[in-house]
């Protein structure tokens, strides 16, 4: 079960993330999003637990829970979706180009 964390304190890191849901069951993994940039936490991450009745235990007991100081979000992750790349109307602007 991949699970989604949002509203997380900036200095969470992968493995408090892992030991927060290590309570529940096992995690198969644990990431703190962070900006590609900076490399400074984007307040947000991901979980997997292999078996859901402990995943969908982890999410009823933490979603809105005091963790660190925040109330942290926690439900399953949703697929992402293919979006297109904004960029800024350069092709649209080069297709209209009249030479």
């Amino acid at each position: 079960m991949n699970i989604y964390i949002s509203n997380l304190n900036y200095s969470i890191q992968d493995a408090d993330l892992k030991e927060l849901f290590a309570e529940y069951g096992e995690v198969t993994s644990a990431k703190v999003i962070k900006d590609r940039e900076t490399n400074r936490s984007r307040g947000f991450g991901f979980v997997e637990m292999p078996n859901e009745a402990e995943g969908q235990k982890a999410i009823d007991e933490l979603n809105q829970a005091q963790y660190e100081g925040k109330t942290i979000n926690v439900n399953v992750a949703k697929p992402r979706e293919d979006k297109p790349r904004f960029n800024n109307n350069r092709n649209r602007y080069n297709s209209e180009k009249r030479y």
